[in-house]
């Protein structure tokens, strides 16, 4: 199954706010979401609650309950480490691999593009809903960028069936508005990993980008603790 994708600044940041309500506790694991009522929760129209619900199905935070309903999905702490930790070192991997190889034109302008985009998000200083949104489309694309760079299609078809667990996916993000200077420190701390990254594949220093990729992964799970965000199960 392909995943969902959420189109839109308005759809992108309901995924990240429910999100953030999971995370927080405050939507349990088996408490019952529909789309009206969540939607007139969130002030917005149901459309982007609609693609919010079945992006998060995909990433293994809700599951269909009924017709029309889902139920938040019950997963350990253990379960998210291990996720991610599958995620590090399958990104590594690729990261390393492509190091080894040496990088294209094509790749190398995909990526700076990345960074260029990535240097905009936080150069006013703060984060804004909408930075959301633009940030998980570069994120996105840079991590695919790394991954689709194979031939063989191994890695990214291992990685796509680990982001159906739960916080897997690279662009699970969960946004604290309660926190939005904390958010910032840690897009800004991923967005340096990034720039690391790059001048790892441009030197070809294949085990140090393979570090650099498995640390990478748990930007979104460890750092909110230490910026002042609420950590991911906090």
């Amino acid at each position: 199954m392909d995943p969902i994708e959420p189109s839109g600044t308005e759809t992108t940041s309901v995924v990240a706010t429910l999100r953030q309500l999971i995370v927080g506790g405050r939507l349990p694991a088996g408490e019952r979401v529909a789309e009206i009522p969540v939607a007139q929760s969130l002030g917005v129209s149901r459309t982007p609650v609609r693609l919010a619900f079945r992006a998060l199905e995909q990433e293994g935070l809700l599951s269909k309950a009924g017709k029309r309903g889902y139920v938040v999905r019950r997963f350990s702490e253990a379960d998210v480490r291990a996720a991610i930790e599958v995620r590090g070192t399958l990104e590594g991997l690729a990261a390393r691999l492509l190091a080894e190889r040496g990088l294209d034109d094509a790749l190398r302008t995909v990526l700076h593009e990345c960074l260029a985009e990535g240097a905009a998000v936080l150069a006013k200083g703060h984060l804004e809903d909408a930075d959301v949104a633009r940030w998980s489309r570069l994120n996105k694309r840079f991590h695919d960028a790394l991954v689709d760079a194979h031939e063989s299609r191994v890695i990214a078809d291992a990685i796509a069936r680990n982001n159906h667990l739960p916080f897997a996916s690279a662009d699970s993000i969960a946004l604290d508005r309660a926190a939005l200077p904390a958010e910032y420190e840690k897009l800004r701390i991923a967005q340096l990993q990034h720039q690391l990254v790059v001048d790892a594949l441009e030197r070809r220093e294949s085990a140090r980008v393979e570090m650099l990729m498995r640390e990478h992964a748990w930007v979104g799970f460890r750092y909110g603790a230490l910026v002042g965000a609420t950590p991911v199960l906090a």
